[in-house]
Order: structure tokens, then sequence, then C-alpha cells
């Protein structure tokens, strides 16, 4: 696809690859469809995934499948407790070249386009905060020296439960650097079925590949951003984030009870990227409030932190965030 095609022709490419991208991950993830698409809207929107589940539900399999099927370049970080972050983003060494020492930069595994943080709360706050300059930035830097990570670039991080033995809260601040986070709910008595079928037999579904070229991503990335947005849709995710702080005047009453802090402004940007998505494939040129809406619990339920009271009692996100949805559709 070139940038010089009509825009109406790279919409219709767009949602395209899109569905083919989806329909060939749908071979492997069974009865995940939602988490798949939330994948590839992150992956579009250019922001990176928290994928929460319990063991065994297919997350790495799914960043596999993606890196598979849009031909992208795979990197795989086991977090553990003994994991350090110059194992994430690289270290100098000393290297002898024809009798003379010198210092050379070896790459971390973070310098692929998908990387999978595999159960990243199992390692530190201080090891995990290695990912914080890459996931914002896009280069690392060591020894006084920046390197650039290569486009498309995006961190899709695997999380079990923090009730789980050997876990670590992640720090808010990375928590942030998530454009979506994902719960991965576990497959109904019908989706075991067809996972057993294609798991115990001799053959497995062959993935094909969609995508030709890193620059294709990036080059549809560009196309999601064109889509027009009202001044009162912005204003209704504008609305939406205000309503997650307990001090403003849009807050929920849970949100007022519950809520230590709201989700930041890089909420919102989340919320207009992702509904400039659901647009498009809606077959629609402009951005709705239902759009906003659909990215609601995705892109706030991270950002939210809760007080004491509010975890002594039970009392989710996902409800904060739901609360906030009923007032303002009522």
């Amino acid at each position: 696809m070139t940038d010089t095609a009509p825009l109406e022709a790279q919409v219709q490419q767009f949602k395209d690859t899109f569905f083919r991208i989806r329909d060939e991950m749908g071979k492997m993830m069974v009865g995940q469809q939602e988490i798949v698409e939330g994948v590839l809207v992150a992956l579009f929107a250019g922001g990176h995934v928290l994928l929460e589940g319990v063991p065994g539900l297919g997350k790495t399999m799914l960043v596999r499948t993606l890196a598979e099927t849009v031909n992208l370049k795979f990197s795989r970080i086991q977090f553990t407790p003994d994991l350090m972050p110059a194992d994430i983003v690289g270290t100098t060494i000393i290297v002898e070249d024809q009798g003379r020492k010198g210092f050379e930069f070896q790459r971390g595994a973070v310098f692929a386009n998908i990387v999978l943080a595999d159960e990243i709360n199992r390692a530190t706050p201080k090891t995990q905060s290695a990912l914080l300059e890459a996931m914002q930035e896009h280069h690392v830097t060591v020894g006084g020296k920046q390197y650039p990570l290569e486009e498309p670039f995006l961190v899709l991080a695997t999380q079990n439960p923090l009730e789980m033995e050997g876990t670590y809260p992640l720090p808010e601040a990375q928590l942030d650097r998530f454009f979506f986070k994902l719960k991965v709910k576990f497959p109904t008595a019908e989706d075991l079925h067809v996972i057993l079928d294609r798991t115990t037999k001799r053959e497995s579904p062959a993935i094909s590949k969609v995508v030709n070229a890193a620059s294709d991503i990036v080059a549809l990335r560009e196309v999601t951003r064109q889509v027009p947005l009202a001044q009162d849709v912005q204003a209704h995710a504008i609305d939406l984030v205000l309503a997650t702080h307990p001090e403003t005047a849009q807050a929920s009453p849970l949100a007022k009870k519950y809520v230590r802090y709201g989700a930041s402004p890089r909420a919102a940007q989340a919320l207009i990227l992702a509904a400039k998505i659901y647009a498009l494939l809606d077959n629609r040129y402009h951005v709705s409030r239902a759009d906003i809406e659909k990215a609601a619990a995705p892109a706030l339920r991270h950002r939210i932190i809760l007080n004491f009271e509010g975890e002594a009692e039970g009392t989710t996100t996902d409800d904060v965030i739901a609360e906030i949805l009923a007032q303002r559709r009522s």
C-alpha cells in the first residue's frame, strides 16, 4: 500500500488486512475473538497490551501466532525473579579485534518488532521498569548512548492474577504505558472441545502470513489517525477520564468512595485511537460516542488505582467503569 493511494482504497486495505489477520489467528485462538480483536486494535493504534489470566489459557500462543501472521521479528522474555535489566535491554561488553580491545553493545531481547514479556509480574519491579523507556520512547539508553528500536514495536505482556503466589505488582508508571489491559477468560465447554480436537491430533492448523513487510503495518497505522473526530465526541472521552478522578465534579459515586487515583491523559489518547479503529471496522469514517465507550474498559481498567477501602470491599476497576458508562447512558 502506498501513501498516494486514494483514502477509500487505504481504508479498505486496512479493513481487509485487519479481518484477514483476525481470521488467521482464529485458527489457533478458539473462543477468544474479543481478545484477538483487542490485540489487533492496539497493534494498529501503536500501543502495548497487558494480557491477564491464569496459566494455560493460550496467552503465549496468542502472541506467537500474531507475530507469525504479521511476519514480524519476534522475541520472548521469560520474566523470573532473577532476571536482570541488562537481559532485557542489552549491555556493553569488551571485545578484541586484531589485538585491540574495545567496547561493543550487545543487544538484548527487547530488540524485536513484537516482544512477549511472559509472566511480567514474576520479576522484581526494578527489572519490570527496564521496559519503561522502550515502551514510551521506542529506544533504549545504555552507557549514555541511545539505540533505536525497529518499527513497528509492540510489547505484549502476560500477567498472572496478583493474588497468585510469587508475583509482584507492576509499578503504576509501567501500567500506564499499556494501551489496553485485556482479561483472558477460561474457555467454555464447547470451545474446549474444539481446542482438544485441534491440539490432540497429528495435524495442527496452518497459519498463513498476511503482511509482507513491517512498513505495511506502519502505513496502516497512519490510515487510522486520519479518521475525523467531532469535538463533542472528544469531550465525551475526556468526560469518561475525568469521571474516574474522585476529586472532580464528574466523578461517579464509586470513584468518589473507592478510587485513590484516576486515569491519566494517556487513557484519553487510548480511547480516541481505539475508537477510530472501531469506527473503520464498522464501515464508518467518523467516531461515535459508542466507539469511545467500547474502548472504555480495556483502556481504563489498569489506569485506575483503588484505595484501601475499595480493595477491602472487593470493588474492581471494572465496577467503577461500568457505573460511569451507565450514568452517561441514562
